[in-house]
């Protein structure tokens, strides 16, 4: 290729960087004509109400993770669901106690409770 053809070349790639470039900024500048028009007073308050609703329902939030009570509730309902596990295991084990007392009556009527007792550690 000579060195003539080159540069018409050249030449040829800037003029199109040129044509997209003025393209371009002719786009830009109708956007920005048609996002100035769809803003009109009213659109303007309810994204100024949406806008304050949304920082009003964060910012509690944020600073309930700060002040680390966020972690304290937590804590808290997992220490009370923990509690109700317990108290409901516990009443499960009394129910369990009684139906083998009542199955071991039944059995062996006499033996009762005394029966299923076993020798403290201190005997053995």
């Amino acid at each position: 290729m000579s060195f003539e053809k080159l540069i018409e070349k050249v030449t040829q790639a800037e003029d199109a960087l040129e044509a997209q470039e003025r393209r371009f900024a002719a786009d830009v500048r109708q956007l920005k004509r048609s996002w100035r028009a769809a803003w009109t007073p009213g659109r303007i308050v309810i994204a100024g109400l949406v806008t304050g609703f949304v920082t009003g329902r964060t910012e509690p939030l944020r600073s309930a993770a700060r002040s680390g009570s966020v972690v304290r509730i937590v804590s808290l309902l997992s220490g009370l669901f923990a509690t109700a596990t317990a108290q409901a295991a516990a009443g499960d084990a009394v129910d369990a106690a009684e139906s083998a007392e009542l199955a071991t009556e039944a059995v062996a009527p006499g033996a009762g409770a005394g029966a299923l007792v076993t020798p403290p550690l201190e005997s053995l």
